[in-house]
């Protein structure tokens, strides 16, 4: 590959949404400029005075053309989820899902890497992370990409993200759903802000001082995953998402000495692992550190290597059936029955007063204990003041990390870098035996 590719980014998914240009667009030959309008009726796109089945915009001028979204959803699995204004450069394609306009930024990718890692971190990190990110990101999304292609080439259908059988429903949640693009915006892929988060010279640099650079494994793009915290070890690829193993997305200690670390997998293990606060690279509470990879938002989570939350029997019985949508009765137990490497759990039998069930992956267990995401699945749990029948009166779940802990740990990573570590060392230390390559030039 000699030229840079180009990536289609989903924003929004709205009835109606509107939008600014902020230069002169191009759309079937046509000028438009400024304020815009579109909604979806009857399933198709009225925009215009006219109903469309896409409409894309395309800038006149590539090197100033940009536009505006209102509205945006950020954090959308997040406590700290709102709404903002953003600006992105590129063209514009407005699309139809479910009778809904998903606006799609088309860019290149290494525009959009400008955005990605100064939106997943601070644009005021230190180069060496800021490196490595790009790396990741980059390598995470071109093997999306690659995925994609090779999908459609043989005709193969999506992965079945829900096993379930009897008394058992196991569900993960990747990008695979996205059809019409190749990335969304959130975190559910990368954090991609347009330019609205501010990026630095250091962002450029790093951009420009590892362009077109991949990690890679055995002749294969690497699937670079990366969260904010692993808690002290990081976790296995095939305990979050899809039943398959890389090497390169193993178990190791966030730390100097990376086997030092006990089996996770082992119940007793794993509880005193949790419940204790060994040392680890990302086990700091160093504000310059932390504001390297926090963005303000971020920063409203305070504690993270190490967290605890507390409900009453009545929150926890309501919040399980609102956020699974199954009636389980008055809650008895949450019961650990497989842990992953770094202690996550990735089944947790759910026995209620009406219904036991084990659900699982990582991901459906936080979305069922929180009103947005608990921040992570390895948590233990405690229960106290419990009554004759055997029903506690509260829940306090006591866990560690930031997310699925696979891949690179963010803060760790920054704190590698304020050590001294180059950005391959860095990325050398999270993805196990991999190498990086560059699979593209810059001019």
């Amino acid at each position: 590959m000699n030229h840079v590719p180009q990536v289609r980014v989903g924003i929004m998914n709205e009835p109606e949404i509107e939008f600014v240009f902020n230069s002169d667009y191009r759309v079937n030959g046509k000028l438009v400029a400024g304020s815009q309008t579109a909604k979806c009726v009857d399933g198709k796109i009225w925009w215009n005075d006219a109903l469309h089945t896409d409409v894309m915009f395309e800038p006149v001028d590539v090197a100033i053309g940009s536009f505006m979204l209102k509205g945006v959803t950020i954090g959308v699995s997040f406590h700290w989820r709102r709404k903002e204004d953003q600006i992105f450069k590129g063209a514009l394609h407005l699309i139809v899902e479910d009778d809904k306009i998903t606006p799609i930024n088309v860019i290149s990718v290494e525009e959009y890497l400008l955005s990605v890692i100064s939106s997943e971190m601070s644009a005021k990190a230190s180069l060496e992370l800021l490196k490595a990110h790009a790396v990741i990101s980059r390598s995470w999304l071109l093997a999306q990409i690659n995925k994609d292609k090779a999908r459609k080439e043989m005709a193969d259908v999506l992965p079945g993200e829900t096993a379930q059988v009897l008394d058992e429903e196991i569900k993960w949640w990747d990008r695979d759903d996205h059809v019409h693009f190749d990335v969304c915006a959130d975190d559910h892929c990368q954090r991609y802000q347009g330019i609205t988060r501010a990026s630095t010279e250091t962002v450029q640099q790093a951009i420009s001082d590892t362009w077109g650079q991949v990690l890679m494994y055995d002749g294969e793009l690497c699937d670079a995953r990366f969260s904010k915290s692993c808690g002290g070890v990081l976790e296995q690829f095939e305990n979050c998402w899809q039943p398959h193993h890389y090497k390169y997305l193993v178990a190791r200690r966030d730390g100097e000495k990376e086997m030092d670390f006990p089996d996770l997998t082992h119940e007793d293990h794993a509880t005193e692992w949790i419940l204790s606060s060994p040392e680890a690279f990302c086990k700091t509470t160093a504000p310059e550190i932390l504001s390297q990879v926090l963005n303000d938002y971020d920063q409203e989570t305070k504690d993270f290597y190490r967290w605890k939350v507390e409900y009453t029997q009545k929150q926890l019985t309501d919040l399980i059936k609102r956020r699974t949508g199954v009636d389980y009765g008055r809650i008895k137990d949450l019961q650990p029955i497989a842990r992953g490497t770094s202690g996550r759990l990735y089944k947790m039998k759910i026995v209620g007063e009406k219904l036991t069930k084990t659900i699982g992956k990582e991901l459906a267990i936080r979305y069922a204990l929180s009103e947005s995401a608990l921040y992570s699945s390895a948590f233990v749990v405690e229960k106290h003041d419990i009554d004759p029948d055997g029903y506690p009166a509260k829940f306090v779940l006591r866990g560690a990390g930031w997310g699925h802990g696979v891949g690179l740990c963010q803060i760790g990573a920054a704190v590698m870098g304020a050590k001294g570590y180059g950005y391959k060392e860095i990325l050398l230390h999270y993805f196990i035996g991999a190498n990086i390559n560059e699979l593209y030039t810059n001019g």
